[in-house]
């Protein structure tokens, strides 16, 4: 069939009558070349027992195909045939001669013609618009309402009543659009946020006020956004388009409802704009489809400020049979397992159309058997799938009703207090390190500002949690501010955490690929570099200027030959390296434990990072809270004093705080409302004090408090030998040598090696220790599993066992 010739037909033209004739479907053109005609297949033996001179009867659109939500669009009569330009005429076979033997006759009848195939399409263009798989478009629900067809280009005003001239601006309650000048007072620009125009405030505050009425005989043309929030109109996504044998287009489609349309109905703190995507799958014929429109998730939903009218929010997805309510992104990150075999939905073998974008073929005379089969069945698979307790192909059970709480726009000041004291936000300014971000930047600026760059190297120690690295990055990004000014020389910076290395040897390859953008071997890297620094040939586009290169973690570098520390503070004391490095361990003696050639070259620069006391956590705490009325003072005070007498460690005090906040914000939630008194809003005593009892009465400081005696001579001996050595392991024979001296010093018995060893097996069958998997022996080598604050926590007031204090 030549489609090209065929006449198309306009959009507002309403179908004919079953009493005169019809015109032809509108063209639908494809942007890939139109399937050639599909190779006849043999027609089973019930059609055959027809006439072969008889014409074959056209097909007509069932209404089995039709979706359900088109009950009210009437049936074609079977008489209509749309009409071609260019009909191509059946070959038909000639009656059989009274010679041809009998037993020829089956022969004859599988030769039969077969019927024409259902041609998918990715893309299809229809009645002037262009719709491909994955669109969103309305889709007419009354054909006889002329109101249907009406589609304004522009939204009226809801005071002067006329369209387009000037900037509109929305308001987010009544959906209104409104121009700035009619807007009183009025506006100037369009205003950030969420707005709501002057009427609907006046109704917010119990105003009466009565809205501007339309001159006469002006009629408002309603939008089709406007006619979707009314149920006038439906949404849905296109799943799949086909063209069937007899050249009308359909398209299977998904659809989307407006919150009214659910079990729950609509709630407070739905959207106006707001949709639900559904499990429910219909066909429909393209005629029925209006224009597009557009669903978006909330990222896109918030992005798009000026994406017209036709925008629409979608965050989750309806289960029409359970009236359950799932989030979309959950649904998407679920990974894809098999099927098993045996969760089949109920009587799936009876669906009669294919969701694949390959041809797929039907027989003219079962397809509307198995379809109203299907159909008949369907309105039965919930009744089925409770047969015997068995569940078949359901997806996972969402929740029933989407709590306000996950949908609220405008964050409490309890959820912004756990956004903002969460680790991974980077805070604006760093308090209480004044002092040592000031000589950090003098000695980087020092070392830019001379030429030669020789042996510069700033080792910076201290305990963890007390801002080390922080500062350092607080002080890079200050330099870049400047570099961008044109107040300093360009140089490159370079980060890298020894916890992210593989080995110690991968270094080269990440400072290779951060100035090359190459990926080589570390042995080629290696020696790339010690060229690159002894002057030879250079590396990268930057390459003659200056290179800071941050270790975080140095003490992870080391090695049994120490080879890997050597060369890389071997390279800032050549000519021309344009090195400077700067060394973050929590070792204080870090490079007294070095080889001499090796401590000699790291150089006497040091700088020092003290614990922090309490003053200064609660000064961190309150600069994190700035303008956030959520904690009590004494509560923050109250933090900062019990992480100060323990170990220092800010991030030990904004997890407690945190955790604080959830608590408290837990309590609100579950009130149900928002209490007068502020004081059940805010974080208290009680909630810091529930903070601290879990952090630091877990079930590992539990098992710590109760281990037996020289279980917990142990532990005190493991971050004892940690903290002097600045590694993460320590072997069991010098353990053991500390303990028993201890035990000697302090008057206890003395165990023996069995003993101790048996212990520590017990310690690691809890996941206290980290053993090394191997033969248990002299040499083996353990782990602490939990930071040495909580040991410290657990068996500082022993009462068992009071001179442990003094080694902690």
């Amino acid at each position: 069939m030549d489609l090209s010739a065929t006449p198309s037909r306009s959009k507002s033209r309403h179908r004919s009558t079953t009493s005169k004739p019809v015109a032809s479907p509108a063209v639908a053109q494809m942007d890939l070349s139109t399937p050639s005609k599909p190779t006849p297949r043999r027609k089973p033996r019930a059609a055959a027992a027809a006439s072969p001179v008889a014409p074959m009867s056209p097909a007509t659109p069932s209404s089995v195909r039709r979706s359900r939500r088109l009950l009210e669009t009437p049936t074609k009569a079977p008489s209509e045939t749309p009409v071609k330009a260019t009909p191509t005429p059946k070959r038909k076979r000639a009656a059989p001669s009274p010679k041809t033997p009998i037993q020829s006759e089956p022969k004859r009848q599988r030769q039969q013609p077969k019927p024409k195939k259902r041609a998918y399409y990715r893309k299809v263009v229809y009645d002037g618009g262009e719709f491909a798989a994955g669109d969103d478009v309305y889709v007419k629900r009354r054909e006889s309402a002329e109101s249907d067809a009406e589609d304004p280009e522009a939204e009226e005003c809801r005071v002067c009543f006329s369209a387009g001239g000037a900037v509109m601006v929305e308001c987010d309650v009544c959906l209104g659009g409104f121009h700035l000048r009619c807007v009183r007072p009025p506006l100037r620009r369009v205003p950030e946020g969420d707005w709501a125009c002057p009427y609907c405030e006046a109704e917010r505050a119990g105003k009466a006020i009565e809205r501007p009425k339309p001159p006469e005989g002006k009629r408002i043309v309603r939008t089709a956004k406007e006619k979707l929030l009314s149920s006038d109109l439906w949404a849905a996504r296109i799943e799949s388009l086909w063209r069937e044998q007899d050249g009308i287009f359909w398209a299977k489609v998904r659809w989307y409802i407006i919150p009214e349309e659910t079990a729950a109905g609509r709630q407070p703190h739905n959207l106006r704009r707001e949709l639900y995507r559904t499990n429910d799958l219909a066909d429909i014929e393209m005629e029925t489809i209006f224009r597009h429109c557009y669903v978006m998730s909330p990222k896109e939903f918030k992005d798009a400020s000026d994406g017209g009218d036709d925008v629409f929010y979608c965050e989750y997805e309806y289960d029409i049979h359970w009236h359950n309510f799932k989030r979309l992104a959950d649904i998407d990150d679920e990974p894809k397992t098999k099927e098993d075999p045996s969760d089949v939905p109920y009587n799936a073998g009876n669906d009669c159309v294919s969701d694949t974008d390959e041809d797929s073929e039907y027989d003219e005379e079962e397809g509307p058997t198995k379809c109203s089969s299907a159909r008949r069945n369907q309105s039965h698979e919930l009744a089925a799938n409770l047969r015997k307790g068995r569940i078949y192909g359901l997806q996972k059970i969402g929740i029933r009703k989407i709590p306000e709480h996950v949908r609220c726009h405008q964050k409490t000041d309890l959820e912004k207090a756990k956004a903002a004291l969460l680790l991974a936000t980077l805070p604006k300014s760093l308090p209480c390190r004044d002092k040592e971000m000031e000589e950090i930047s003098a000695f980087v600026k020092d070392a830019i500002c001379n030429d030669q760059c020789l042996g510069r190297c700033l080792y910076i120690h201290g305990v963890p949690g007390t801002g080390k690295t922080m500062s350092v990055l607080a002080v890079m990004r200050r330099l870049r501010s400047e570099l961008d000014s044109g107040n300093l020389r360009p140089y490159c910076f370079i980060e890298i955490n020894g916890l992210k290395l593989a080995s110690p040897e991968n270094i080269y390859k990440v400072i290779y690929e951060q100035l090359n953008g190459h990926r080589v071997g570390w042995k080629k890297a290696l020696h790339y570099l010690t060229e690159h620094f002894s002057g030879g040939t250079k590396i990268g586009i930057q390459a003659n200027q200056p290179i800071i290169l941050l270790i975080d973690e140095l003490d992870l570098l080391l090695t049994r030959n120490q080879s890997v520390l050597y060369n890389i503070l071997d390279w800032p004391t050549r000519p021309n390296s344009n090195l400077v490095i700067i060394g973050i361990a929590n070792t204080m003696d870090l490079p007294e434990k070095l080889l001499p050639r090796i401590s000699s070259r790291m150089g006497i620069q040091r700088l020092c990072f003290g614990p922090y006391n309490y003053r200064q956590l609660q000064e961190i705490i309150t600069s994190r809270l700035k303008g956030i009325d959520a904690f009590e003072e004494q509560a923050i005070e109250f933090a900062s004093r019990k992480v100060a007498a323990m170990s220092g460690d800010a991030r030990r005090a904004l997890e407690i705080c945190r955790r604080a906040a959830e608590f408290a914000d837990y309590r609100v939630k579950q009130s149900g409302h928002t209490s007068v008194n502020r004081g059940k809003n805010v974080v208290c005593m009680g909630d810091i004090e529930a903070a601290i009892q879990e952090v630091f009465q877990a079930p590992h400081i539990q098992v710590m408090k109760n281990c037996p005696k020289f279980g917990k001579i142990i532990l005190v001996a493991m971050v004892h030998e940690l903290y002097k050595s600045g590694l993460g392991e320590v072997m069991f024979d010098k353990l053991a040598a500390t303990v028993l001296s201890w035990c000697h010093v302090n008057r206890e018995l003395l165990p023996g090696y069995d003993t101790l060893l048996k212990i520590c097996c017990k310690l690691g069958e809890g996941k206290i220790i980290l053993c090394e998997e191997g033969t248990k022996h002299k040499l083996q080598k353990l782990q602490l599993n939990y930071p040495s604050d909580d040991v410290t926590f657990a068996l500082k007031e022993s009462p068992d066992l009071p001179w442990l204090s003094k080694y902690l």
